[in-house]
């Protein structure tokens, strides 16, 4: 039997009926201050878009930008294509994601990948004829 998901003792059922300002109360210091200032415009725009999908029963991702909007309970299950700087980056938003960013789940530098060294990287490699 899998183990129910509790966010500060409330389940998801619960978050998903509290307003924006009783959910701000129960976050991070950071995220309480950001949800308490208002959603930026960007981010209305996003959670307009995810309830009219909603609301029409469209299931297809969500392209952004806003690698700074946090991670509400009526976003998961939903997947959101997250920009890093270079491509759109699919994240599947998960009920423990809530209250981190989406840009969190969207790396911007990839792994450093080094190879074999090169002609003169090394003392014995520096003398050997290039031919």
């Amino acid at each position: 039997m899998p183990k129910e998901f509790l966010y500060k003792g409330k389940t998801l059922q619960e978050l998903m009926q509290m307003s924006l300002n009783e959910l701000a109360s129960i976050m991070p210091a950071r995220q309480r201050r950001s949800l308490k200032r208002g959603l930026k415009e960007e981010h209305k725009k996003v959670l307009e878009k995810l309830r009219k999908f909603k609301e029409k029963g469209i299931n297809k991702p969500i392209k952004t930008h806003c690698r700074d909007m946090i991670i509400l309970p009526e976003m998961v299950g939903w997947i959101f294509q997250v920009y890093n700087g270079k491509e759109f980056t699919a994240v599947k938003i998960t009920p423990e994601m809530i209250g981190h960013y989406l840009g969190e789940f969207s790396l911007t530098r990839k792994r450093v990948q080094h190879s074999a060294p090169g002609i003169g990287a090394t003392r014995s490699s520096a003398f050997m004829s290039v031919k």
